[in-house]
């Protein structure tokens, strides 16, 4: 079959498939739950700093009070005494803790720790108050400090003395305690968010099972394995599933008395053309009743023909699976019963459950047609092929039907004309009569594709019928 020349044509990109249910989910939990723990993180993180500032504080100045106040002294002129031995920790030099003493008259004493570093950012306290401040810039870096101004008496009594004490820590200590502390508060987080991810995930799986459920069940459905939708559903799928099946029922109801509606229009038709022509194949011979004879044989041709085209069902998208292979060989013993003078040989080559998801009467129609024609012009040898074809995604495979016959075939510039659209009646009858456009019309219905060749094999004519998947 010349097939028509391409034409230019700019193809635009598929729209985009929109995410399932499940997926939209997932991701929205796991945005929501990303977003919900690191704010968890954020607040434990604060919480933890401000606790570990409280507790520093506390620490310097416990160390400030017990470290150094209660171990420095003042002479009789009140003069200070810084303390002897201070703790070993004010000793050693890098400890990262440092012990400053400002006194009047310019008296400055620092820790060992502290020596050759810079505390002029220190300033006298009042007796009596203290100060927590930090982190401060210095040379050694940023540091931490509790300051507290006090008064020391001689002993006699006779003198006072103010002083401001002051104990420092390197922000790097603390630092580093919070750093382990929000390195496992993100390590635990992260297995938490993950378990709660997988769990979810588990749970929307179990959620979603009854859609599943119904989407499994509308495939059965769909590929003629099952009638209705027949689980059990949850309560808010009922009503869906219900009306599914009603328009189910709906559907096939109507095409039943669509066809039966047919039946009897062409019931009534035929009856009264038969007996016209009847009268007039009795009556004399006469040019005019001639004339009207053929006109009424041409009536006759053509409301069987555009009732065979209007009976057609088409392209369903609840039709039952009809295996083929049964209904093959029903045809052909009716047919070699009719060309029983030719002996003729059908052979079968059908894949095993090849099936038509359609209309019986549909199936019947298209084969029919194709093995009366092809018996009818074969001179002993038909062959009927059938194949699945399937196809990754789809829930129905497609099909690829072909009869030849080893008769004279069909010459390759008359291809085009017994395969012409939009031709009728007689025309169509020359040769093949209107079975090729009955089965065009089916074809057609179900969008799929009639091709005409030459048989490889035989040596006649080749019909096949190409149906998509679905």
């Amino acid at each position: 079959m010349p097939s028509p020349a391409p034409t230019a044509t700019t193809s635009e990109p598929a729209p985009r498939r929109p995410l399932s249910l499940a997926a939209r989910s997932a991701i929205t939990t796991g945005f929501v739950l990303a977003a919900f723990l690191g704010l968890v993180g954020v607040v434990m993180s604060v919480a933890k700093q401000q606790t570990a500032l409280n507790t520093l504080q506390d620490q310097l100045r416990d160390a400030a009070i017990t470290d150094i106040i209660t171990h420095t002294d003042v002479n009789r002129d009140g003069r200070l005494l810084p303390p002897d031995s201070p703790p070993q920790k004010f000793s050693q030099p890098g400890s990262g803790l440092y012990a400053v003493i400002l006194g009047p008259a310019g008296y400055h004493w620092e820790s060992t720790s502290a020596v050759g570093h810079d505390f002029r950012f220190l300033k006298p306290l009042p007796v009596g108050t203290d100060q927590f401040a930090g982190p401060v810039d210095t040379r050694m870096g940023r540091l931490y400090y509790y300051a507290r101004g006090v008064t020391f008496d001689s002993l006699d009594g006779r003198k006072s003395t103010p002083a401001t004490i002051m104990v420092a820590q390197t922000e790097q200590q603390l630092e580093g305690e919070n750093a382990v502390y929000r390195r496992t508060l993100a390590l635990w987080l992260s297995v938490l968010g993950m378990m709660l991810i997988v769990l979810q995930l588990l749970l929307l799986r179990w959620s979603l099972t009854p859609l599943r459920k119904v989407a499994s069940d509308m495939s059965r459905v769909e590929r003629g394995d099952s009638d209705h939708l027949d689980s059990q559903y949850p309560l808010e799928l009922t009503g869906l599933t219900e009306r599914i099946n009603a328009f189910i029922n709906s559907e096939r109801e109507q095409r039943t008395r669509y066809r039966h509606t047919l039946a009897d229009l062409a019931h009534s038709l035929k009856t009264p053309l038969a007996v016209i022509r009847s009268q007039m194949e009795s009556a004399n011979e006469d040019p005019a009743r001639r004339g009207v004879l053929d006109q009424v044989r041409r009536m006759d041709e053509l409301v069987a023909y555009q009732l065979a085209r209007a009976a057609t069902s088409g392209r369903q998208t609840f039709a039952a699976a009809v295996p083929i292979a049964s209904h093959a060989e029903d045809l052909v013993q009716s047919l070699e019963k009719v060309y029983a003078a030719k002996n003729v040989l059908c052979e079968f080559d059908i894949a095993d459950g090849a099936s038509f998801h359609g209309e019986l009467n549909d199936l019947l129609e298209l084969m029919g047609n194709l093995l009366e024609n092809a018996f009818k012009w074969t001179r002993h040898h038909v062959l009927l092929v059938v194949q699945k074809q399937p196809q990754p995604g789809r829930i129905r495979p497609g099909l690829l039907l072909s009869v030849e016959d080893d008769g004279p075939g069909i010459a390759a510039d008359k291809i085009e004309k017994v395969l012409q659209r939009g031709v009728r009646g007689d025309e169509r009858v020359q040769g093949h009569g209107i079975g090729l456009s009955i089965v065009q019309d089916i074809v057609r219905a179900y969008r799929g594709e009639l091709a005409v060749d030459r048989s490889p094999e035989l040596g006649g004519a080749r019909f096949s019928v190409k149906l998509p998947p679905e």
